[in-house]
């Protein structure tokens, strides 16, 4: 069949090939801040973006012949665009185990949470941040915990050798440091 004759849907099919990122029978680990940061795209998204569509919607439908109608057209799409997100982060937080790495604290020993500063094979220092899959942004230096570097690192400690295996090979690295945020103090 041609291409342009089927259907797009809008079923849960999209969202769970994004939810497959996380490894089968595992925990979806997530740092306060993440869980946080997502439960507000979510709160938005329900609260004031898909409101404004579903009126800019309902007006352009009022307008007559929806064939043509940009408005329409468009703002139908944005909002299985929004209700396609709205699932996701839905059942992301259902499945979402906070975990908070300020526990760590003061230890030597690489955890969830932690940064990491180690020395690769070549002599260049990296520094990273193990944080959770849906908060990850290796733009800033983060990993997600099951990243082969961070599956390298956990456990570890400062001055632990360690073979980390990549696609492009496997190379030696060592940890220089480790650090965790400090804990809030709640009075």
């Amino acid at each position: 069949m041609n291409k342009a004759f089927t259907r797009e849907t809008d079923s849960a099919d999209d969202d769970e090939a994004q939810l497959s990122a996380l490894p089968a029978g595992r925990r979806n680990y997530i740092t306060p801040g993440g869980y946080a940061r997502l439960r507000g795209e979510l709160m938005d998204l329900i609260d004031h973006e898909r409101p404004k569509v579903v009126e800019v919607v309902h007006w352009a439908a009022s307008n007559g012949d929806r064939s043509e109608n940009g408005d329409y057209l468009y703002g139908k799409k944005r909002l299985r665009e929004i209700d396609r997100r709205i699932r996701f982060l839905t059942r992301r937080l259902e499945i979402a185990e906070v975990t908070d790495p300020s526990v760590h604290h003061g230890s030597d020993q690489v955890f969830f949470g932690a940064t990491v500063m180690y020395i690769d094979a070549t002599g260049a220092e990296r520094t990273i941040t193990i944080l959770g899959i849906d908060e990850a942004d290796s733009l800033d230096g983060q990993v997600s915990w099951v990243s082969p570097v961070a599956r390298t690192l956990l456990k570890s400690r400062v001055g632990d050798v360690l073979r980390l295996v990549t696609p492009a090979g496997a190379e030696d690295i060592e940890v220089l440091s480790v650090a965790y945020p400090a804990p809030a103090f709640k009075a």
